[in-house]
Protein backbone atom coordinates (compact mmCIF):
# COMPACT_ATOMS: atom_id res chain seq x y z
CA UNK A 1 0.00 0.00 0.00
CA UNK A 2 1.49 3.39 -1.02
CA UNK A 3 2.64 5.61 1.81
CA UNK A 4 0.28 8.53 2.45
CA UNK A 5 1.51 12.06 1.79
CA UNK A 6 0.82 13.01 5.40
CA UNK A 7 2.98 10.10 6.59
CA UNK A 8 5.80 11.18 4.26
CA UNK A 9 5.61 14.69 5.72
CA UNK A 10 5.76 13.42 9.30
CA UNK A 11 8.66 11.10 8.51
CA UNK A 12 10.61 13.87 6.74
CA UNK A 13 10.12 16.36 9.58
CA UNK A 14 10.94 13.74 12.21
CA UNK A 15 14.23 12.94 10.50
CA UNK A 16 15.18 16.55 9.80
CA UNK A 17 13.80 18.21 12.94
CA UNK A 18 11.78 20.85 11.13
CA UNK A 19 10.76 21.89 7.63
CA UNK A 20 9.14 24.72 5.70
CA UNK A 21 6.19 24.36 3.35
CA UNK A 22 8.27 25.12 0.26
CA UNK A 23 10.89 22.62 1.32
CA UNK A 24 8.23 19.92 1.65
CA UNK A 25 6.73 20.83 -1.73
CA UNK A 26 10.11 20.33 -3.40
CA UNK A 27 10.75 17.07 -1.55
CA UNK A 28 7.31 15.63 -2.37
CA UNK A 29 7.19 17.11 -5.88
CA UNK A 30 3.71 18.53 -5.31
CA UNK A 31 2.32 22.06 -5.38
CA UNK A 32 2.68 24.41 -2.38
CA UNK A 33 -1.12 24.52 -2.21
CA UNK A 34 -1.30 20.74 -1.84
CA UNK A 35 1.34 20.86 0.89
CA UNK A 36 -0.57 23.56 2.78
CA UNK A 37 -3.68 21.39 2.72
CA UNK A 38 -1.76 18.48 4.24
CA UNK A 39 -0.04 20.70 6.81
CA UNK A 40 -3.32 22.30 7.92
CA UNK A 41 -4.79 18.84 8.45
CA UNK A 42 -1.77 17.75 10.52
CA UNK A 43 -1.98 20.97 12.56
CA UNK A 44 -5.67 20.36 13.28
CA UNK A 45 -4.88 16.81 14.40
CA UNK A 46 -2.14 18.21 16.68
CA UNK A 47 0.50 16.08 14.97
CA UNK A 48 2.46 19.18 14.02
CA UNK A 49 2.93 22.66 15.40
CA UNK A 50 4.48 25.67 13.72
CA UNK A 51 6.76 28.50 14.73
CA UNK A 52 7.66 31.74 13.03
CA UNK A 53 5.60 33.89 10.70
CA UNK A 54 5.44 34.25 6.90
CA UNK A 55 7.58 33.97 4.91
CA UNK A 56 9.63 31.92 7.42
CA UNK A 57 7.30 29.38 9.01
CA UNK A 58 8.71 26.07 10.26
CA UNK A 59 6.75 22.93 11.09
CA UNK A 60 7.78 20.57 13.89
CA UNK A 61 6.54 17.28 15.31
CA UNK A 62 4.24 17.81 18.28
CA UNK A 63 5.73 14.88 20.18
CA UNK A 64 9.06 16.74 20.22
CA UNK A 65 7.47 19.51 22.25
CA UNK A 66 7.04 19.02 25.97
CA UNK A 67 3.39 18.22 26.53
CA UNK A 68 1.46 20.22 29.09
CA UNK A 69 0.08 18.21 31.95
CA UNK A 70 -3.56 17.23 31.91
CA UNK A 71 -4.91 18.63 35.15
CA UNK A 72 -8.34 19.27 36.52
CA UNK A 73 -8.85 22.86 37.62
CA UNK A 74 -12.15 24.12 39.01
CA UNK A 75 -14.08 26.07 36.32
CA UNK A 76 -14.05 29.35 38.26
CA UNK A 77 -10.31 29.10 38.87
CA UNK A 78 -9.68 28.15 35.25
CA UNK A 79 -11.67 31.20 34.14
CA UNK A 80 -9.57 33.42 36.43
CA UNK A 81 -6.33 32.05 34.99
CA UNK A 82 -7.61 32.23 31.41
CA UNK A 83 -8.47 35.91 31.87
CA UNK A 84 -5.29 36.96 33.65
CA UNK A 85 -2.30 34.82 32.72
CA UNK A 86 -0.01 35.37 29.77
CA UNK A 87 3.61 34.47 29.17
CA UNK A 88 5.91 35.00 26.21
CA UNK A 89 8.30 32.05 26.07
CA UNK A 90 12.06 32.37 25.47
CA UNK A 91 11.35 31.10 21.94
CA UNK A 92 8.97 33.99 21.35
CA UNK A 93 5.82 31.88 21.51
CA UNK A 94 2.75 33.27 23.21
CA UNK A 95 1.21 31.00 25.84
CA UNK A 96 -1.91 32.29 27.54
CA UNK A 97 -4.52 31.23 30.05
CA UNK A 98 -4.34 27.82 31.67
CA UNK A 99 -2.07 26.45 28.95
CA UNK A 100 0.41 29.25 29.61
CA UNK A 101 0.11 28.77 33.36
CA UNK A 102 0.87 25.05 33.03
CA UNK A 103 3.85 25.87 30.83
CA UNK A 104 5.14 28.32 33.47
CA UNK A 105 4.63 25.80 36.30
CA UNK A 106 6.50 23.13 34.35
CA UNK A 107 9.39 25.52 33.76
CA UNK A 108 9.51 26.32 37.48
CA UNK A 109 9.01 22.68 38.53
CA UNK A 110 5.94 23.68 40.53
CA UNK A 111 2.82 21.59 41.31
CA UNK A 112 0.09 22.95 39.06
CA UNK A 113 -3.01 22.62 41.25
CA UNK A 114 -1.34 23.99 44.38
CA UNK A 115 0.28 26.84 42.47
CA UNK A 116 -3.02 27.70 40.77
CA UNK A 117 -4.63 28.18 44.18
CA UNK A 118 -1.70 30.35 45.28
CA UNK A 119 -2.07 32.41 42.09
CA UNK A 120 -5.75 32.93 42.89
CA UNK A 121 -4.84 34.03 46.42
CA UNK A 122 -2.24 36.49 45.10
CA UNK A 123 -4.66 38.04 42.61
CA UNK A 124 -7.24 38.46 45.37
CA UNK A 125 -4.63 40.28 47.44
CA UNK A 126 -4.16 42.88 44.69
CA UNK A 127 -7.81 43.07 43.59
CA UNK A 128 -8.90 45.69 46.20
CA UNK A 129 -6.47 48.21 44.69
CA UNK A 130 -8.39 48.21 41.42
CA UNK A 131 -11.68 50.05 41.09
CA UNK A 132 -13.62 50.27 37.83
CA UNK A 133 -10.63 48.82 36.00
CA UNK A 134 -8.12 51.37 37.32
CA UNK A 135 -5.58 51.54 40.14
CA UNK A 136 -5.32 54.87 41.97
CA UNK A 137 -1.63 55.74 42.21
CA UNK A 138 -1.94 58.94 44.24
CA UNK A 139 -1.05 57.35 47.58
CA UNK A 140 2.21 56.15 46.07
CA UNK A 141 2.93 59.56 44.47
CA UNK A 142 2.20 61.50 47.68
CA UNK A 143 4.52 59.25 49.67
CA UNK A 144 7.30 59.50 47.08
CA UNK A 145 7.54 63.24 46.39
CA UNK A 146 7.72 66.23 48.71
CA UNK A 147 5.81 68.33 46.19
CA UNK A 148 3.04 66.78 44.14
CA UNK A 149 1.87 68.64 41.04
CA UNK A 150 -0.23 66.01 39.34
CA UNK A 151 -3.84 66.00 40.56
CA UNK A 152 -4.67 62.36 39.93
CA UNK A 153 -2.75 59.41 38.54
CA UNK A 154 -4.05 56.01 37.54
CA UNK A 155 -2.71 52.86 35.97
CA UNK A 156 -4.53 49.91 34.54
CA UNK A 157 -2.58 47.17 36.26
CA UNK A 158 0.59 46.50 38.19
CA UNK A 159 3.58 45.75 35.99
CA UNK A 160 4.39 42.69 38.07
CA UNK A 161 3.19 40.90 41.18
CA UNK A 162 5.03 38.92 43.79
CA UNK A 163 6.25 35.46 42.84
CA UNK A 164 4.38 35.29 39.53
CA UNK A 165 6.22 38.16 37.88
CA UNK A 166 4.83 40.28 35.07
CA UNK A 167 1.08 40.61 34.78
CA UNK A 168 -0.73 40.10 31.48
CA UNK A 169 -0.52 43.82 30.69
CA UNK A 170 3.09 43.84 31.88
CA UNK A 171 3.96 41.07 29.41
CA UNK A 172 2.12 42.80 26.56
CA UNK A 173 3.78 46.13 27.31
CA UNK A 174 7.30 44.71 27.56
CA UNK A 175 7.20 42.69 24.37
CA UNK A 176 5.14 45.19 22.38
CA UNK A 177 7.89 47.76 23.01
CA UNK A 178 10.92 45.51 22.73
CA UNK A 179 9.79 43.62 19.64
CA UNK A 180 8.06 46.67 18.10
CA UNK A 181 5.31 44.21 17.24
CA UNK A 182 2.31 46.09 15.85
CA UNK A 183 -0.06 43.19 16.58
CA UNK A 184 0.85 43.28 20.29
CA UNK A 185 0.72 47.08 20.27
CA UNK A 186 -2.79 47.04 18.80
CA UNK A 187 -3.93 44.49 21.39
CA UNK A 188 -2.47 46.68 24.14
CA UNK A 189 -4.20 49.78 22.80
CA UNK A 190 -7.52 47.97 22.41
CA UNK A 191 -7.35 47.06 26.10
CA UNK A 192 -6.65 50.57 27.35
CA UNK A 193 -8.92 52.51 24.98
CA UNK A 194 -12.14 52.12 27.03
CA UNK A 195 -10.40 53.43 30.16
CA UNK A 196 -9.03 56.44 28.31
CA UNK A 197 -12.51 57.44 27.15
CA UNK A 198 -13.89 56.76 30.61
CA UNK A 199 -11.36 59.16 32.17
CA UNK A 200 -12.07 61.76 29.49
CA UNK A 201 -15.73 61.76 30.46
CA UNK A 202 -15.17 61.49 34.20
CA UNK A 203 -12.76 64.44 34.45
CA UNK A 204 -14.02 66.50 31.51
CA UNK A 205 -10.66 66.27 29.77
CA UNK A 206 -10.16 68.92 27.10
CA UNK A 207 -6.58 68.15 25.96
CA UNK A 208 -4.19 65.20 25.98
CA UNK A 209 -0.41 64.82 26.13
CA UNK A 210 1.70 61.77 25.30
CA UNK A 211 4.95 61.38 27.21
CA UNK A 212 7.69 61.33 24.54
CA UNK A 213 10.04 58.32 24.37
CA UNK A 214 13.78 58.46 25.00
CA UNK A 215 14.91 55.26 23.31
CA UNK A 216 14.93 55.51 19.53
CA UNK A 217 12.83 52.80 17.87
CA UNK A 218 11.45 52.39 14.38
CA UNK A 219 8.01 51.66 15.84
CA UNK A 220 7.32 53.90 18.84
CA UNK A 221 4.60 52.70 21.20
CA UNK A 222 3.56 56.22 22.21
CA UNK A 223 3.26 57.33 18.60
CA UNK A 224 1.16 54.27 17.79
CA UNK A 225 -0.91 55.00 20.88
CA UNK A 226 -1.56 58.55 19.72
CA UNK A 227 -2.51 57.47 16.20
CA UNK A 228 -4.67 54.48 17.10
CA UNK A 229 -6.50 56.12 20.01
CA UNK A 230 -7.24 59.03 17.68
CA UNK A 231 -8.81 61.02 20.51
CA UNK A 232 -11.08 63.94 19.58
CA UNK A 233 -8.92 66.31 21.63
CA UNK A 234 -6.12 68.83 21.06
CA UNK A 235 -2.67 67.33 21.71
CA UNK A 236 -0.23 69.23 23.91
CA UNK A 237 3.21 69.36 22.34
CA UNK A 238 5.63 67.58 24.67
CA UNK A 239 9.21 67.54 23.40
CA UNK A 240 12.05 65.28 24.48
CA UNK A 241 15.18 67.42 24.18
CA UNK A 242 18.09 65.80 22.38
CA UNK A 243 21.22 65.69 24.50
CA UNK A 244 24.77 64.58 23.61
CA UNK A 245 24.07 61.29 25.39
CA UNK A 246 20.49 60.02 25.62
CA UNK A 247 19.78 58.78 29.16
CA UNK A 248 16.55 56.77 29.41
CA UNK A 249 14.62 57.11 32.67
CA UNK A 250 14.66 53.34 33.10
CA UNK A 251 18.46 53.35 33.50
CA UNK A 252 18.32 55.66 36.54
CA UNK A 253 17.97 54.04 39.94
CA UNK A 254 17.97 57.14 42.16
CA UNK A 255 14.78 59.13 42.53
CA UNK A 256 16.69 62.43 42.42
CA UNK A 257 18.28 61.40 39.11
CA UNK A 258 14.90 60.57 37.63
CA UNK A 259 13.50 63.94 38.71
CA UNK A 260 16.51 65.75 37.22
CA UNK A 261 16.20 63.79 33.97
CA UNK A 262 12.51 64.63 33.54
CA UNK A 263 13.01 68.27 34.55
CA UNK A 264 15.94 68.83 32.17
CA UNK A 265 14.92 66.89 29.07
CA UNK A 266 11.16 67.29 28.62
CA UNK A 267 9.73 70.58 27.39
CA UNK A 268 6.08 71.63 27.29
CA UNK A 269 6.10 73.52 23.99
CA UNK A 270 2.53 74.82 24.01
CA UNK A 271 0.89 78.18 24.66
CA UNK A 272 -2.79 77.28 24.46
CA UNK A 273 -4.92 77.21 27.59
CA UNK A 274 -6.96 74.27 28.81
CA UNK A 275 -8.81 73.31 31.96
CA UNK A 276 -7.91 69.63 32.39
CA UNK A 277 -5.16 67.73 30.61
CA UNK A 278 -4.73 63.96 30.44
CA UNK A 279 -1.09 62.82 30.38
CA UNK A 280 -0.56 59.30 29.03
CA UNK A 281 2.58 57.23 29.67
CA UNK A 282 3.39 53.57 29.17
CA UNK A 283 4.75 52.66 32.61
CA UNK A 284 4.89 54.43 35.95
CA UNK A 285 7.89 53.53 38.08
CA UNK A 286 8.66 56.45 40.37
CA UNK A 287 6.13 58.82 38.80
CA UNK A 288 8.86 61.46 38.34
CA UNK A 289 8.14 62.05 34.65
CA UNK A 290 4.41 62.63 35.06
CA UNK A 291 4.89 64.80 38.14
CA UNK A 292 7.53 67.00 36.49
CA UNK A 293 5.50 67.43 33.30
CA UNK A 294 2.47 68.34 35.42
CA UNK A 295 4.54 71.01 37.17
CA UNK A 296 5.62 72.52 33.85
CA UNK A 297 2.07 72.49 32.50
CA UNK A 298 0.83 74.36 35.56
CA UNK A 299 3.78 76.78 35.74
CA UNK A 300 3.22 77.70 32.10
CA UNK A 301 -0.52 78.02 32.79
CA UNK A 302 -1.34 75.56 30.03
CA UNK A 303 -3.87 73.85 32.33
CA UNK A 304 -5.14 74.03 35.90
CA UNK A 305 -5.62 70.29 36.40
CA UNK A 306 -3.46 67.39 35.21
CA UNK A 307 -4.59 63.76 35.27
CA UNK A 308 -2.05 61.00 34.63
CA UNK A 309 -2.67 57.57 33.13
CA UNK A 310 -0.08 54.81 32.72
CA UNK A 311 -0.65 51.37 31.24
CA UNK A 312 1.17 49.72 34.14
CA UNK A 313 2.69 50.87 37.41
CA UNK A 314 4.74 49.60 40.31
CA UNK A 315 3.07 48.39 43.49
CA UNK A 316 4.48 50.59 46.22
CA UNK A 317 7.06 53.21 47.07
CA UNK A 318 9.81 54.17 44.63
CA UNK A 319 10.26 51.22 42.33
CA UNK A 320 12.05 51.39 39.02
CA UNK A 321 10.52 49.52 36.12
CA UNK A 322 13.76 49.11 34.21
CA UNK A 323 12.65 46.72 31.47
CA UNK A 324 10.35 49.11 29.62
Amino acid sequence: MPEKTSEKILKYIKNKGQATGNELARYLAITPRAVRKQLNSLLRDDKLYKIGKPPKVFYLITSNRKQTDTVHIEPTLKKLIDENFLIITPAGEREKGLQGFIYWCNKQNLPIKKTALEYEKTLKKYAPYKKDGLIDGMYKIKHTFGEVFINKVFYMDFYSIERFGKTKLGQLLLYAKQSQNRVLIKELIDQIKPQVFSLMERFKIDAVGYVPPTVKREVQLMRELEQQLNLPLPIINLVKVKTPVAVPQKTLNKLSDRVENAKSTIIVNDTKKYKTVLLIDDALGSGATLNEIAQKIKNQKVADTVIGLAITGSFSGFEVISEV
